[in-house]
């Protein structure tokens, strides 16, 4: 992963929030340094998994200046800026690079393909920051139609690479054989994805297996498939935990359980239930997989099935 110095293993980070739906800053900062420390390269924030385009501008602005404020040196922090409008976008890039971060991203607008390219194009003319693309179509299912259209965009000044949140491996490769930098975004298809030649990971779940998915990143990196393998075997087990339940307040239960409580969802989405809760802690500790027991620090009693 020398290849780009921004390569590597990112947390799409939580963002947690006090029960009156405020940034929790101590909290985001508390997570921010845990998972740094545990070998991620940095963190991804206000994306999807950290609700964004959920939030206000303000809070946004108030999340990167609190997070650049503790971001360990030689570790990195890309901002998602996306926003209906472009010019907020731009600004919330200024606003970005002004405070250190080292790249910004974006999805694309919920428009046609004229549209999308001439979002991407003003974007990335006006950020101090190289741009990368978030290419995620189950999230944005009107816009990169026929995949040259995600090329022509990667073609554009200023494009670094992409968030790449799709199983098409194929398309994948073709951008790193362009010479673009690619972060694999499907959590269970990380082994692929690496495999294909993307030069890292952007992840919900790394909020959680921090050390299982560097772990296997770290194996592919030396060529050890079989290892590589096995550990997302691992990851994906985790992951049919998680989707038996709503999957957002499922992740950021297993959090909770870790010792980082980011309290309410920005969009209300919760358990449907305390009892449904408890199952999924209950699940958690009966059917955590053993490869990813031993790497990750779950706090709950081995559970039989390990």
């Amino acid at each position: 992963m020398s290849e780009h110095t921004l390569a590597g293993m990112y947390a799409a980070l939580l963002t947690p929030l006090t029960r009156e739906g405020a940034l929790n800053v101590p909290m985001a900062q508390k997570l921010l340094l845990h998972l740094t420390s545990q070998g991620l390269t940095g963190a991804y924030i206000a994306g999807t998994t950290g609700e964004g385009m959920r939030l206000s501008f303000e809070t946004r602005r108030q999340l990167v200046e609190s997070l650049m404020e503790v971001l360990p040196e030689g570790k990195r922090m890309f901002v998602h800026v996306g926003t209906p409008n472009v010019r907020d976008a731009i600004r919330l890039a200024e606003h970005a690079a002004a405070h250190g971060a080292d790249a910004i991203s974006s999805l694309p607008p919920a428009a046609g393909s004229d549209e999308v390219m001439a979002y991407y194009k003003e974007l990335s003319a006006n950020s101090p920051l190289p741009l990368i693309v978030y290419y995620f179509p189950k999230a944005a299912p009107a816009a990169f139609q026929k995949s040259q259209e995600l090329l022509d965009i990667c073609d554009l000044p200023n494009v670094l690479g992409v968030k790449f949140t799709d199983f098409n491996v194929y398309l994948l490769n073709q951008l790193v054989n362009r010479g673009k930098l690619v972060f694999n975004g499907y959590d269970e298809a990380l082994a692929s994805g690496l495999l294909m030649g993307a030069q890292g990971g952007i992840g919900t779940t790394y909020n959680a297996l921090g050390p299982v998915v560097l772990e296997l990143a770290a194996a592919a990196k030396r060529g050890d498939w079989e290892r590589a393998r096995t550990l997302q075997v691992a990851v994906n087990q985790v992951l049919d935990i998680f989707f038996r339940y709503p999957f957002f307040p499922a992740v950021r239960e297993s959090v909770k359980q870790l010792g980082f409580d980011c309290g309410p969802m920005a969009s209300g989405e919760d358990f449907a239930s305390e009892a449904q809760r408890e199952a999924f802690i209950h699940d958690m500790n009966e059917n955590l997989p053993r490869e990813a027991a031993e790497l990750m620090p779950w706090p709950a009693p081995v559970g039989a099935t390990r």
